[in-house]
């Protein structure tokens, strides 16, 4: 029997997610289950999840958006923007749907599917506990200081570095693997993953004078474009290690396969949230939670993902 899980890729609650819901399958539903992983991201103007990728006897998607594929057997997602379409949105309420899952009150997908599967199926995850206490830290921004979240002291921060930033297919699949049954220090320590993180944790070092040069600071929210760099999965607490005092960040990053346009509440912040940022997103396209949020772009539409940026700090900042 084969399952396919596809999960939010270049995020350590999508990488917590798959492990987690994986355990769960092998111990209540299927021991014999061949079970194999593919990363989603989200692209410009996307309408739907390839059916194509729905190749398994099972098929799951965890902390990702919904599909109305017949294919699909289980979702868990946790995001405000959960649906590609107002029609994927009814076709989900309209359903009854044993093993399908969403509650946006959740700060990780990890923990949601840990509190339902042990509710509902009985499943045991206390020696997953450490995963899913840092998947809740990470996805929720729930850091004691923005100190915390840049300097990466902990094994479980420097594997949320290895796998927003790395392309190795080896290495993500060892991550995934290892978080079903090791200690996130021992992933942490494991040749094939130490090599890939070396170098990654350099560039976050370089990442953090980028983007303390580039930054444009005003009324409460910090703007930078990296879009002229390799900057792609940088972390978002950085602006508010270098400006503590912001409220907000906005910045622009251009890859192979997107221009981006990133947005957070700095959750260290004195200040009261006035935003949604999901919502705001949602305006152009994009979409996350109240806190964080992003808009994905065609790479040729760099200039575009710009101008949004420059209008959303602009809203953000009045």
């Amino acid at each position: 029997m084969k399952l396919k899980i596809l999960h939010h890729d270049h995020c350590f609650d999508g990488f917590a997610s798959a492990a987690v819901f994986s355990r769960f399958f092998s111990e209540k539903m299927r021991p014999d289950a061949e079970i194999s992983y593919t990363g989603l991201a989200h692209k410009p103007s996307q309408k739907l999840i390839e059916e194509e990728l729905f190749d398994g006897d099972e098929n799951a998607i965890v902390d990702f958006k919904y599909s109305p594929s017949a294919k699909l057997t289980w979702w868990f997602d946790h995001h405000q923007s959960a649906f590609l379409s107002p029609d994927d949105e009814r076709h989900f309420l309209g359903g009854q749907w044993p093993t399908k899952f969403y509650d946006p009150g959740y700060k990780s997908c990890t923990k949601f599917i840990a509190d339902t599967v042990r509710r509902k199926y009985g499943f045991d995850n206390a020696n997953l506990n450490d995963l899913i206490h840092w998947a809740d830290i990470i996805d929720g921004a729930q850091y004691e200081d923005a100190k915390t979240g840049v300097e990466l002291k902990a094994p479980a921060l420097q594997l949320m570095l290895v796998i927003e930033a790395s392309r190795d297919h080896q290495v993500m699949q060892r991550i995934i693997s290892g978080m079903q049954t090791q200690p996130l220090a021992d992933i942490i320590a494991d040749p094939l993953v130490q090599k890939e993180f070396q170098p990654l944790f350099e560039r976050h070092l370089n990442m953090i004078e980028l983007i303390q040069s580039a930054a444009q600071v005003e009324k409460g929210v910090v703007y930078f474009d990296l879009s002229n760099y390799d900057a792609e999965g940088y972390s978002k607490f950085i602006p508010y290690y270098l400006f503590p005092e912001c409220a907000y960040s906005v910045g622009v990053s251009l890859s192979a396969s997107r221009s981006k346009v990133s947005v957070g509440f700095n959750p260290w912040s004195t200040q009261t949230r006035r935003h949604n940022l999901a919502s705001i997103c949602e305006r152009y396209d994009g979409g996350g939670h109240a806190v964080v949020g992003a808009i994905s772009l065609r790479p040729d539409q760099i200039e575009l993902a710009r101008e949004t940026a420059k209008a959303i700090a602009a809203e953000l900042r009045s």
